[in-house]
C-alpha cells in the first residue's frame, strides 16, 4: 500500500508540474520574442560602434 501511495503522489506531482509548464509556455514564447528584439538592438549598436572605430582607425592612418 505504501508503494502505491508513493507512486500516486509522484504521478500527481508530475501532472501538476506538466500543468504549470503548459501555463508558462506562452510566457516562454513572449520572452523569446523580447530577447530576439533586445539582441538585435544590441547587435545594431555594436555594429555602429565598430563602424565608428574603423572609420577613426582609417582616418588616423590616412592623416599620418
Amino acid at each position: 500500500m505504501r508503494t502505491f501511495l508513493v507512486g500516486l503522489v509522484f504521478l500527481i506531482a508530475a501532472f501538476v508540474l506538466m500543468g504549470i509548464g503548459a501555463l508558462l509556455f506562452p510566457l516562454v514564447i513572449v520572452l523569446g520574442f523580447f530577447l530576439r528584439i533586445i539582441f538585435a538592438f544590441l547587435f545594431i549598436i555594436f555594429a555602429i560602434w565598430l563602424l565608428g572605430k574603423f572609420i577613426i582607425f582609417i582616418w588616423g592612418k590616412l592623416r599620418g
